[in-house]
């Protein structure tokens, strides 16, 4: 029998023990989503490293490969390459956390209370599709908006981890520990330069989750459809087969996802990195644009896109991958729990 997780039933025809279910589980969404975060964060570290100091450099001098010659001639190379990995792992982790669980509550609230015409996924009640999914089905327009929204307010909340983690990766700074970082910051360029490039990281971040999500979604039914059946008469092979064909789906959706949405808002995370990096040189987000273009000419908007379309695939199907394995072996667990309490 194939699952279909408590997420994806509408309120007016899902049991009352569903509901509770549903309801009670939002500390385990943010346990998964910090899991799946840090997990990303720490094996990818050094391709965010490369992409931060490929995208500080002028067209002038910008090359990865003498990027990575450089720090691999370092009296440290391992050390350096993982340079700035705990304010990223507190960022991704945390913010992955934060993300998950904001993004479960709305796509619950939509698929509770919105406009079921506009909103709902017209699929979801009757399609024949197997789901690879822990999250309900909304339609693209609802997942364009509860994407953007869960990642815009999870990245301000975040926003003065990620200034010290740019700061970090970089070689314009020579901080010792994220407390001096912090105090350096505070004291010369106020509270307000721990919140720096949000402008720009909120441009880049609201399309990017709401197109991901999106992306993610659609991929996932493509690749359901074309999946081949793993019905057989052993119940605890179908299921073992069922999860491994979940898990295959929802990290190739995602690594696809990532690198379409990154590619359409790389611009913003080249732009974003220069604010963070040098607030004194490039103001607001128009200005960085402007000179950024009149100084490197329009090819520095594309800087870093090869890593962080790189770096985002796998870090995407990664967290997702992690995220949704966690959620799915839960639901199964409290469906057979909530089946012996009726019983």
């Amino acid at each position: 029998m194939s699952h279909v997780p408590p997420t994806a039933v509408s309120p007016s025809s899902a049991p009352t023990s569903k509901r509770i279910i549903t309801s009670s589980k939002t500390p385990f969404h943010f346990a998964a989503g910090l899991a799946s975060g840090l997990t990303s964060s720490i094996l990818l570290q050094p391709a965010d490293l490369l992409k931060t100091r490929v995208q500080q450099q002028s067209k002038r001098t910008a090359s990865l490969l003498d990027t990575i010659r450089t720090i691999l001639s370092s009296p440290h190379p391992i050390r350096n390459l993982w340079r700035g990995t705990l304010p990223s792992a507190l960022r991704t982790g945390f913010g992955s956390a934060l993300y998950f669980t904001s993004l479960n509550a709305l796509r619950q609230e939509v698929a509770r209370r919105g406009p079921v015409a506009i909103l709902l996924d017209g699929n979801s009640s009757n399609s024949t599709v197997k789901s690879s999914s822990a999250l309900p089905k909304l339609s693209h327009t609802a997942n364009l908006l509860t994407g953007a929204v869960a990642r815009t307010a999870a990245g301000f909340i975040m926003m003065p981890v990620t200034v010290l983690k740019v700061r970090y990766e970089s070689d314009y700074y020579a901080y010792r520990s994220l407390a001096g970082a912090a105090k350096d910051i505070v004291r010369t360029e106020g509270v307000k330069g721990l919140f720096a490039g949000f402008g720009a990281t909120a441009v880049r971040d609201a399309p990017y989750a709401g197109l991901y999500v999106a992306f993610y979604e659609q991929f996932k039914r493509t690749l359901s459809r074309i999946q081949p059946s793993t019905a057989s008469a052993d119940t605890d092979k179908s299921n073992n087969n069922k999860s491994n064909n979940s898990t295959t789906i929802n990290f190739a959706s995602g690594a696809l996802a990532a690198g379409l949405a990154t590619a359409l808002t790389n611009p913003f995370d080249a732009v974003k990195t220069r604010i963070q990096l040098q607030p004194g040189k490039y103001r607001n987000m128009v200005h960085a644009l402007r000179l950024m273009i009149k100084e490197d000419g329009g090819r520095s908007l594309m800087s870093g896109l090869g890593l962080r379309m790189g770096r985002k695939a796998l870090s995407s199907a990664l967290a997702w991958s992690v995220y949704e394995e966690l959620i799915m072996r839960a639901e199964r667990r409290w469906e057979a729990e909530a089946r012996e309490m009726k019983y």
